[in-house]
């Protein structure tokens, strides 16, 4: 099963050094979910070869401009490119306010209706579930409202084996108990245990993206053992006192996180522009947790894939 993150932006507040605001596309099983889409993400799809027809659902963390401010336009190139299938937002409660604004006074009427899912800051909340995922919002602690998501792969049911199904004769009707685990008795009476017919299938995995927060323990339970975390790392830790200012992480408490919450690798991201070069941020995260990688655009990552 497919679940991969491509890298659509890693700057901060503002685009600079070839950076685009935050953004990021999820594949899970050749769905399309977007996390986050700060200005030119529009720009950044037809880069890269995301096609926004794919994306049904996307997930808005906080409504600081350099994560939403592209929003407007992707909604508004869906609705001239003919969408009419449903599209699902999730995010702070005044995001749909400001949609609404958006359009009202563009005279703009959409094609296809935005079912939209207001996030809680205060708690977590399962926000979406469906034959592949549960994804549940994280509450962080920056300067307004925000939230992370948790992307958790459902376990999938066994797999059937099949040179010896089909050796036994097991009529195809019995494969679906196959699957949920339970054993076969075949019509001389002879039990087969289910573990000699399938095969388990791969452990679920997890993706935690945090967006924009302050270094806080209160999330760090929910991100626990997460197969790839993904961490805002503005600033060096020589500018702590900055970070904190601003409700932001620096690169080496990114790596704290990510070692204290057991992860089992590390994306850093959100780059202050003061940083030309990244080399300094990822030296720092490695230092405290060494399976750490730079969010790259353009990269795309494998969730569960070993970075050490």
């Amino acid at each position: 099963m497919k679940f991969e993150v491509t890298i659509l932006g890693s700057s901060s507040a503002t685009p600079i050094f070839n950076r685009n605001p935050t953004a990021q596309v999820l594949n899970i099983n050749e769905r399309l979910y977007l996390i986050d889409c700060g200005e030119g993400t529009q720009q950044q799809m037809l880069r890269f070869d995301v096609k926004s027809s794919r994306i049904d659902h996307i997930f808005i963390s906080h409504l600081h401009g350099d994560h939403y401010l592209g929003l407007i336009g992707l909604v508004s190139s869906m609705h001239l490119n003919g969408r009419v299938k449903p599209l699902k937002l999730y995010g702070p409660a005044p995001l749909l306010e400001i949609i609404h604004v958006q359009f009202k006074y563009s005279e703009t009427v959409l094609n296809y209706e935005i079912e939209f899912v207001p996030t809680d800051a205060s708690a977590p909340q399962v926000i979406l579930e469906n034959q592949d995922i549960i994804v549940e919002s994280i509450p962080l602690d920056h300067r307004i409202a925000t939230t992370g998501f948790l992307f958790k792969q459902k376990k999938r049911l066994r797999k059937i084996i099949k040179s010896r199904v089909e050796e036994l004769n097991i009529a195809v009707e019995h494969y679906p108990t196959l699957k949920r685990g339970e054993d076969y008795t075949a019509p001389d009476g002879k039990r087969y245990k289910n573990e000699e017919l399938t095969t388990d299938s791969e452990q679920p995995k997890c993706y935690a993206y945090c967006s924009d927060t302050i270094y806080n323990e209160r999330y760090f339970e929910q991100i626990k053992n997460a197969d790839l975390l993904y961490h805002e790392a503005t600033f060096l830790h020589n500018m702590l006192d900055r970070a904190n200012k601003t409700f932001h992480t620096t690169a080496w408490q990114a790596g704290q996180v990510a070692a204290q919450t057991g992860a089992k690798a590390l994306l850093i991201g959100h780059f202050s522009a003061r940083y030309k070069s990244l080399v300094e941020l990822l030296d720092e995260a490695r230092s405290v947790f060494p399976a750490t990688e730079l969010a790259i655009e353009g990269t795309t990552f494998q969730v569960g894939e070993d970075m050490a």
